[in-house]
């Protein structure tokens, strides 16, 4: 039986409400914070951010990550910027209005009215907090912080740092992570992968963890759990995140009580550098920030082969300027990204297998000169001909459309509260402000507004209320439930002694995913899909093969762990992407499109975030939280 979910919206007007709240929010005396323990999973920007504030606050934490260091979280990877409505002249707009609109109207309306403002709102202080904490932002000539234009938005309020944005971010939150580990507030426990929630009574109450250097089961008892484990791109196998992220800990959580929200919203970003080989395992990002200054178009003849230095102006189509004169090659990635795709689709793509399109900065360097465009994006530059061989500066790069962020993730209320009290979910992992489409440079904003403003204040109003016994008998029963049920997974698998590598599968789980859910869906694909994906995850289990070592590095159980996370997520994304009979931002179907071919929504039927109940032996549940717009009106999304 499904029923609404209570998002815990705060009351009275929205502007300035986050204010109002964190005023009014209860403190736990200093003295008794030391007798509470808070576990975070995930050393990323979100997860680091949360464990310094947290550490800083009084409490004791404990930073668990399956990476040799939090430095090597995946957050690094962000190039382009962040998004800030943050005036630097006196002659700026007030730009808070302008970011949440953008970034409710970039996620087509499926996002949640007071998170996105909320968003907005922190935004500033989130710059003023990284500046001080020495991050390298580019600068102008006089001093002030430079910005520049992202995907969606026809203002410039993106603050980057050339392309290593969120290199920089990550060092700058590292560096107060590492403060707290000198000062014995944070314990930092590298190489753990969570396997298992410790539940008691209902309410999430530590973690089991798999030491990924001895094999042994670990359990870390808490009287609160943070969840900053990132995204779920690579059940597509081929995309731009690292290839150790996965969705483990939250496919965890969900089989054990957690909503995930949303989980067919999946970004497939525009400028990425085209898949290169049949064995290739991962793909590069280009930082979206490229189209200030880079035109995209393909040939106006299509299986056209000639050098690009060939084709003269008039045989150049640059579809994205002719299709959304406004926003030009500023589209959201969506748009962009299913454009790109069917002029390939229809023979006009570039390159050995006709897969790609072109980004070209000829214009920019002449009217600008090679020096500047280097120093805006030298290590983009040098990065796509490190790996193509190809200069850049000499002749248009070729990119194509690949996975790279989800939208979808763990439901969690306004205060980051999952449906398991206990559990709070940060960043990518959870579904709060993105919708159906993520604004360019919200990313890293969403990370360090849930680590260092929104988490920090709703634990601690959570946790004055809490009493809990850490050795009570209660909780040892329960740890050694969950210690059980760890061993027992791992077991069953090590136990098929099958003949298969876990790669096959997940390159096949790959492939089939992008075939069907991907950048555009249709119902006879998605169910397709689903049988499809259920005969893959039979096959899985009686014929993959795993070295039965078990206490020692065993990557390939470490991978299995996670294949089989996807194999039963794919198939959540596909019953999700089949109900909603509505096309939306990055979730297109074919059969719902205007006469221009568009997404078309329909607002009566879908205007919630669907959030879905694991049952165990039987179907998943889908629960609503219906969706209210009161600021920003609902509106036809159009970038023309």
């Amino acid at each position: 039986m499904s029923y609404s979910l209570d998002p815990c919206l705060p009351l009275g007007t929205l502007e300035g409400a986050w204010e109002r709240i964190q005023k009014g929010l209860p403190s736990i005396p200093l003295g008794k914070k030391n007798e509470i323990h808070i576990v975070v999973v995930g050393g990323g920007l979100s997860g680091s951010s949360a464990a310094a504030t947290l550490a800083e606050q009084g409490f004791p934490v404990k930073l668990i990550t399956y990476n040799d260091s939090p430095r090597r979280a995946h957050s690094v990877a962000a190039q382009g910027g962040i998004n800030a409505a943050k005036r630097m002249r006196k002659d700026d707009c007030d730009g808070v209005n302008e970011l949440f609109e953008d970034t409710l109207r970039g996620g087509d309306f499926r996002a949640r009215e007071a998170s996105c403002r909320r968003l907005a709102e922190i935004s500033s202080s989130i710059i003023d907090q990284c500046v001080a904490q020495g991050v390298p932002f580019a600068r102008e000539y006089d001093g002030l912080l430079s910005t520049r234009r992202f995907g969606g938005a026809l203002v410039s309020r993106t603050f980057y740092a050339r392309g290593q944005t969120g290199q920089q971010l990550l060092y700058g939150a590292y560096q107060s992570l590492m403060r707290q580990v000198a000062r014995r507030r944070i314990e930092l426990l590298p190489r753990r992968d969570v396997i298992e929630f410790i539940k008691l009574n209902g309410v999430i109450r530590g973690v089991v963890t798999r030491n990924l250097l001895n094999g042994k089961l670990e359990v870390f008892r808490a009287h609160v759990v943070i969840l900053a484990t990132g995204g779920y791109s690579n059940v597509y196998f081929l995309s731009t995140n690292s290839m150790k992220s996965n969705a483990s800990a939250i496919w965890r959580a969900h089989k054990q009580g957690a909503f995930f929200a949303n989980p067919a919203f999946t970004q497939i970003h525009p400028t990425c550098i085209p898949l290169g080989g049949e064995y290739q395992s991962k793909l590069t990002l280009m930082s979206e920030s490229l189209r200030n200054d880079g035109r995209i178009w393909v040939p106006k003849r299509n299986y056209d082969k000639r050098d690009p230095s060939g084709i003269s102006e008039s045989e150049r189509d640059y579809f994205l300027e002719r299709l959304y004169p406004s926003y030009g090659n500023m589209v959201p990635r969506d748009v962009a990204s299913r454009r790109a795709k069917e002029l390939c689709d229809r023979g006009f793509g570039v390159g050995h297998d006709g897969r790609s399109v072109y980004l070209d900065l000829r214009d920019a360097i002449q009217r600008k000169g090679s020096e500047e465009i280097k120093s805006k994006y030298g290590n983009l530059l040098e990065m796509y001909e490190r790996i193509t061989g190809e200069d850049p500066l000499s002749m248009p790069m070729r990119i194509y459309p690949a996975p790279h962020y989800t939208m979808g993730g763990l439901w969690v209320d306004y205060n980051l509260m999952s449906t398991l009290p206990g559990l709070f979910v940060l960043g990518e992992a959870n579904c709060t402000v993105h919708g159906a489409n993520r604004l360019g440079a919200n990313a890293l904003l969403q990370c360090l507004a849930d680590g260092y403003f929104i988490a920090p204040s709703s634990i601690n109003a959570w946790l004055l209320g809490q009493a809990f016994s850490a050795s009570s008998r209660e909780i040892k029963h329960a740890c050694q439930d969950a210690m059980e049920n760890a061993k027992k997974r791992i077991d069953n698998l090590i136990n098929v002694q099958g003949e298969i590598p876990v790669d096959t599968f997940h390159r096949e789980l790959g492939e089939l995913m992008i075939k069907r859910c991907g950048i555009i869906r249709n119902e006879s694909g998605l169910l397709a899909g689903l049988e499809e994906v259920k005969l893959l995850e039979q096959k899985f289990h009686h014929q993959v093969r795993i070295p039965s070592e078990n206490d020692c590095p065993n990557l390939e159980l470490e991978k299995a762990l996670r294949v089989a996370d996807f194999l039963e997520l794919a198939q959540l994304m596909l019953l999700d992407a089949l109900s909603r009979k509505e096309s939306c931002g990055a979730h297109f179907r074919e059969e719902y499109q205007t006469t221009e071919g568009e997404a078309l929504r329909d607002d009566e039927k879908y205007s919630h975030i669907a959030a879905w109940e694991h049952v165990s032996g039987s179907d998943s549940i889908k629960h609503l939280e219906n969706l209210s717009f009161n600021l920003l009106k609902l509106n036809k999304r159009s970038y023309k």
